[in-house]
């Protein structure tokens, strides 16, 4: 193995709850509707992509451009308050960062990314937006572009996943997954079976030490 390359929603912070209450806050107030698939739907979207659905499909009063903005604006606002950082998540990423090199592939925006990493001070060089590349998840575009950044074949990756989109995107791109299964946002038996499951991040040490590679 080359490389671990981890999601940052849902992963390393609980975040998954917050874009949700801050999309569908959002999509309330501009004279949007919701829908029971809303929130599926959007995970993994790339911010253009959530925004677009946003405006378009859900009939938010804002231009795509306004609507990633409000959205973002209020998400800093959130993590500057209180991070939502998944205890021993940080941990783990200096764990495994002492035998392979790590990065992070997200639907995050850029500016929460940093965010994340500058309340933590990881040793991750390498962090990649779904905004930076040419699709979401669940294309495989992000975790294809972490593995090119770092250098690394996608076949020799492991990928840390959580949601359905997200795991799916990481198969997508060759990659052996790790799905910790989101508690708020259950994945997809079918592609949890596609996967090796653990039950906590903090356990992803020791499933990455039993590969036959590792």
């Amino acid at each position: 193995m080359e490389a671990v390359i981890f999601d940052l929603d849902g992963v390393l912070v609980d975040s998954e709850k917050m874009w949700d209450e801050v999309r569908r806050a959002v999509a309330y107030e501009f004279h949007g509707t919701w829908r029971d698939e809303s929130t599926r739907a959007m995970q993994g979207m790339s911010t253009p992509e959530w925004a677009a659905y946003l405006a378009h499909d859900l009939g938010v009063q804002l231009r795509p451009a306004d609507v990633a903005q409000v959205v973002i604006e209020r998400m800093a606002r959130r993590y500057a308050e209180k991070p939502p950082i998944i205890p021993g998540g940080p941990d783990v990423v200096r764990e495994v960062a002492k035998h392979w090199p790590v990065a992070i592939a997200s639907s995050s925006p850029p500016l929460l990314i940093k965010a994340f990493l500058d309340i933590t001070r990881l040793p991750v060089p390498t962090a990649v937006s779904s905004e930076q590349v040419g699709a979401g998840k669940p294309a495989p575009d992000v975790y294809l572009k972490a593995a090119e950044l770092l250098g690394a074949e996608p076949k020799n990756c492991a990928a840390v996943e959580d949601t359905t989109n997200g795991l799916r995107a990481a198969l997508a791109a060759g990659m052996t997954v790790f799905a910790v299964p989101n508690p708020h946002f259950p994945p997809d038996p079918a592609v949890l079976a596609e996967t090796t499951v653990v039950e906590k991040i903090t356990d992803l040490p020791a499933a990455l030490a039993s590969l036959p590679d590792a």
